[in-house]
C-alpha cells in the first residue's frame, strides 16, 4: 500500500494534518493505536493563556514577542509571530469546515465557566458551554441524581461568590434508573445515550420545567448532545438558554469534537487503522521509506512522509522508566534532563517541569534521531517539548498549529517536486 503521508496518532492534531492534506488531495493513512485523547479533553480548545513567568495573556500578538524571549523552544517560538498568527486564523476555518461549531477568536480569549464554577482563559468552546460574564442574575444548576461526575454544589458556590445567584435542583428522571442500578455504568457517556433517544426527551422537558425555580438560565452536567439535538430541543421546550458544563472523562463535548474531525477526515477519502501500531520503519538515505504495523506485519506501508503525533505520557508516545524518558517508536532524540530529581517538583500544584519534555526538533517540526536530522518526519502536537500545556494554557493551539505547519511544508515540497524543470 503506498500513502502520500502516514500519520500516528489520531487526536486533534494528527486528525488536524490529516483533514488538511487531504482537503490538498493527498492520500492519507493514520494509524491509530487506541482511544483519543480528546474523549478525555473538555471540548473547548486553548491557544494560550498564560506566559512561561505568570503573565496572563490578553492579547495573543503582543504576547508572542514575550513568549519568544522567555521560551526560545516553544513552538510557537519555532515557527515564529507571523506563521501563528496565520495557522490560528486558518484553525478557525478548518475547524468550521468540519462542522465543528465553536465559538471564540484567536484574537482574544474568552473566559469559560469550569466544571467547578471558576474562570478559565480559552481560545475556543463550544456554544453550549457558558462564558463569563454570565448574563443571567439567578442560574438553576441541575445535580443528576446518583451521578458522582459532577459537582453541581461546587458550581453554584461558585458562581453565586462571583456572577449571580446559583441555586441546585436534583434531576430523579426515572428512565435513568436503568444504569443507576450499575454504578460502573453510570458515566456522562451512557447517559447521553440514553438521554438523547426521542422517546425520552419529553420526560426530560418535563421535569427540568419543575425544576427550574425562578433560574433564568439551566446549566446541566454535559451528558445530552453526544448525538441529535438534545439542548436545541430542551431550549425550544423551556424557552431559557441550556448550558453545558464538561464532567470527568469520558467527556461528551470532547468525543463530540473528535467525532467531527474523524467523519471530516474519511469524509475526504483518508484512511484511518484503528487498534494498530507502528512497530518498525525502512529507512533509506536518511528518509523513512515505509512503515510496518502490528496488523500489517507482512505488508509496507510505503510512504513519502510520516507525521508523528502519538502524544506525550498521557497517550504513550513519551514513555519514562526509572533512569530515561524516551520516545517509544523511534526511539528519538529528546530535550530532557538526565537526573531523575529534576523531572518534578514536590509542589504538587506547582508546574511540573516533565510536563515541558518531548522531541528535540529543528524550526520546522522534523524531529532527530542520534543527532541527525529526520527530512521526512514531523513530530507535531504534546509529543514536542517546550511548552507546558496546562501551566501556558496551550495544548490545543500547539496541536492544530503545528500539525496545520507540518501539513504547509508537505504540500509545498510536493508541489515543488511536480513543477516542470
Amino acid at each position: 500500500m503506498k500513502f502520500d503521508t502516514i500519520i500516528i496518532g489520531s487526536g486533534l492534531a494528527g486528525l488536524t494534518a490529516g483533514i488538511r492534506l487531504a482537503e490538498s488531495g493527498q492520500r492519507c493513512a493514520m494509524i491509530s493505536r487506541g482511544q483519543s485523547a480528546l474523549h478525555f479533553s473538555s471540548g473547548s480548545l486553548d491557544l494560550l493563556s498564560t506566559l512561561p513567568d505568570g503573565g496572563q495573556v490578553a492579547d495573543l500578538e503582543t504576547a508572542l514577542d514575550s513568549l519568544e524571549q522567555q521560551a526560545p523552544h516553544h513552538p510557537y517560538s519555532l515557527m515564529g509571530k507571523k506563521n501563528v498568527l496565520e495557522l490560528a486564523a486558518e484553525s478557525e476555518l478548518l475547524l468550521a469546515r468540519a462542522g465543528v461549531n465553536l465559538e471564540g477568536s484567536y484574537r482574544q480569549n474568552h473566559r469559560r465557566i469550569t466544571p467547578l464554577g471558576k474562570q478559565r482563559a480559552s481560545w475556543l468552546s463550544p456554544p453550549e458551554v457558558p462564558q463569563a460574564p454570565l448574563p443571567w442574575q439567578k442560574v438553576t444548576v441541575i445535580n443528576i441524581a446518583g451521578f458522582l461526575d459532577f459537582q453541581a454544589e461546587l458550581v453554584a458556590g461558585s458562581l453565586s461568590n462571583s456572577c449571580c445567584t446559583a441555586h441546585v435542583a436534583e434531576l430523579t428522571l426515572p428512565a435513568l434508573d436503568v444504569l443507576r442500578n450499575n454504578p460502573s455504568e453510570f458515566r456522562a457517556v451512557n447517559i447521553a445515550r440514553l438521554l438523547d433517544q426521542p422517546q425520552n426527551r419529553q420526560a426530560l422537558a418535563d421535569e427540568l420545567k419543575m425544576l427550574l425555580g425562578s433560574g433564568e438560565a439551566m446549566i446541566l452536567p454535559a451528558c445530552i448532545g453526544l448525538e441529535g439535538d438534545t439542548v436545541s430541543s430542551l431550549q425550544k421546550n423551556l424557552g431559557i438558554p441550556i448550558k453545558l458544563l464538561p464532567t470527568l472523562p469520558p467527556s461528551v463535548l470532547g468525543m463530540h469534537l473528535h467525532e467531527a474531525l474523524r467523519r471530516r477526515f474519511q469524509s475526504l477519502g483518508g484512511l484511518l487503522m484503528p487498534g494498530d501500531a507502528v512497530t518498525g520503519a525502512r529507512l533509506e538515505q536518511g528518509y523513512i521509506r515505509a512503515l510496518f504495523t502490528k496488523n500489517h506485519s507482512e505488508v509496507p506501508l510505503r510512504t513519502d512522509n510520516v507525521i508523528l503525533a502519538s502524544g506525550s505520557f498521557f497517550s504513550g508516545g513519551l514513555q519514562a522508566d526509572r533512569e530515561r524518558i524516551f520516545e517509544s517508536i523511534f526511539g528519538l532524540d529528546i530535550d530532557a534532563p538526565m537526573a531523575r530529581a529534576e523531572w518534578s517538583k514536590e509542589d504538587f500544584f506547582a508546574p511540573q517541569p516533565w510536563l515541558q519534555f518531548g522531541l528535540k526538533v529543528d524550526e520546522h517540526f522534523h524531529p532527530f534521531h542520534q543527532a541527525t536530522r529526520m527530512a521526512n518526519l514531523y513530530a507535531i502536537g504534546a509529543v514536542l517539548g517546550g511548552f507546558d500545556p496546562i501551566a501556558q494554557g496551550c495544548g490545543a493551539g500547539v496541536s492544530l498549529l503545528t500539525a496545520l505547519s507540518a501539513a504547509r511544508q508537505i504540500l509545498a515540497t510536493a508541489e515543488e517536486s511536480h513543477e516542470p524543470a
